[in-house]
């Protein structure tokens, strides 16, 4: 029978381990799209539930392509309302950005939606005038509308710290986009067949289907091949194979 010392301290705390801290919300959504989509291309819209993100609500958001390059926050949490001082339902993407960085965040949309693709920025908001300087990390990954096209975007804003006085616009600092590959068959799901093992060497090859065994070349009797009794044969009995005709021939003949 096991001992059981109750005074061992065996209870670990795991919320004292956060994996990049401050950027959890950012992998849960991560997590939660991925695990949506399965061995599909993508999720959809209609899929999303709150209740599966919902230490991440605060952080997360919804795009709707509106126009190539323009993307407009269909739904914001409360996080993005903090660091522009508004409310952003309704606005564009790009009003989170600062100037230089539009066309960037615009191309970068078209990516996700057109390739498809995901999309992973790295942002910094300037101090300056009682601002401290800000990173946050940004995630944006594709979904399918009812329609079925690619017309929505699952994303997640994460600016750690504290934030100043709003707004707080970024720079992209740094993005890297992953293209989705086609969506993995449903075979690819099931346990992998395992090749039989190889015979021993020198085991004869079975006959493919249907074929008989292949039996070895024993010559015509008495040793002589087929070509030498033609040639035994006397000439009359040879089979004429040539015949030379002479159009003279026929005309004298005539």
């Amino acid at each position: 029978m096991d001992k059981y010392n109750p005074g061992a301290q065996n209870v670990i705390r795991m919320s004292a381990y956060k994996p990049e801290t401050g950027y959890a919300a950012l992998s849960q959504v991560e997590a939660y799209w991925e695990a949506l989509r399965g061995t599909r291309l993508m999720p959809r819209r209609s899929e999303i539930d709150p209740r599966g993100i919902e230490q991440a609500l605060e952080s997360a958001f919804i795009l709707e392509r509106i126009a190539p390059g323009i993307a407009r926050l269909r739904i914001a949490g409360t996080h993005l309302n903090d660091l522009m001082g508004m409310e952003v339902r309704g606005m564009p993407l790009t009003a989170l950005f600062m100037s230089p960085s539009r066309r960037l965040i615009a191309d970068l949309l078209e990516e996700v939606f057109q390739a498809p693709a995901t999309a992973r920025l790295q942002l910094l908001s300037e101090g300056g005038g009682g601002r401290p300087e800000l990173m946050a990390r940004m995630a944006l990954m594709p979904l399918k509308s009812d329609l079925g096209d690619v017309s929505r975007i699952l994303g997640c804003l994460v600016a750690p710290g504290r934030l100043g006085a709003p707004p707080r616009r970024f720079e992209i600092i740094n993005s890297r986009v992953l293209r989705l590959g086609p969506p993995l068959p449903e075979s690819c799901a099931k346990e992998p067949t395992v090749a039989p093992p190889l015979p021993p060497r020198g085991t004869p090859a079975p006959a493919p289907g249907l074929a008989e065994e292949a039996r070895p070349f024993s010559p015509a009797p008495g040793g002589e091949s087929a070509g030498e009794r033609r040639a035994r044969l006397p000439a009359p009995d040879r089979p004429a194979y040539l015949r030379l005709v002479r159009p003279d021939a026929e005309e004298e003949a005539d």
